[in-house]
C-alpha cells in the first residue's frame, strides 16, 4: 500500500528534472563553439587535459539538454542518468576548483545525487523506454 503513488512520483521527478535540465542546457547547446569551448574548459578540474575543449563542452551541453529530454520520456533512462551524473560531477568540481563556495557547487551536487538515485531506482512504470510494468 505504501507504494501506491511511487510511479506517479517517479514520473513527476523525471518530467520535472528533465524539463529543468532541458531549459538549463538549451542555451549552452545553442550557444555554439565559443560557449562549448568555455564549458569544456571545466574538464581540467577533473584532471582531463586531452581532447578539444569544444568537444567536451558540446557533450556537456548535449548531456543537459538531450539527457533531460530522455530522462523526462524515460527512454535510455540509465545511460542518460549516467551522463547527467558525469556532467554534474564536472560542474561541482569546477565550482569547488575555482574556489567558489560550497553553496555555488550545491546545485550540481544535489542534481547529481538525484540523477544517481534515479538511476538506481529506475524510471517507473510510466516510462516510454520499456515495457509498461504490471502493478
Amino acid at each position: 500500500m505504501h507504494d501506491r503513488y511511487r510511479d506517479h512520483g517517479l514520473l513527476l521527478m523525471r518530467v520535472g528534472m528533465g524539463a529543468m535540465f532541458m531549459f538549463h542546457g538549451w542555451p549552452k547547446l545553442s550557444g555554439g563553439v565559443a560557449t562549448w569551448t568555455k564549458l569544456g574548459g571545466a574538464m581540467k578540474y577533473v584532471g582531463v587535459s586531452f581532447g578539444p575543449p569544444e568537444l567536451w563542452g558540446f557533450l556537456g551541453a548535449f548531456s543537459e539538454f538531450g539527457g533531460g529530454l530522455l530522462l523526462a520520456l524515460g527512454v535510455l533512462f540509465r545511460p542518460s542518468c549516467a551522463a547527467l551524473v558525469a556532467t554534474m560531477t564536472v560542474a561541482a568540481a569546477m565550482h569547488l576548483g575555482k574556489g567558489d563556495s560550497f553553496g555555488a557547487a550545491s546545485h550540481a551536487i544535489e542534481a547529481g545525487l538525484v540523477f544517481l538515485a534515479l538511476a538506481l531506482i529506475g524510471p517507473g512504470r510510466f516510462a516510454l523506454g520499456g515495457r509498461v510494468a504490471p502493478r
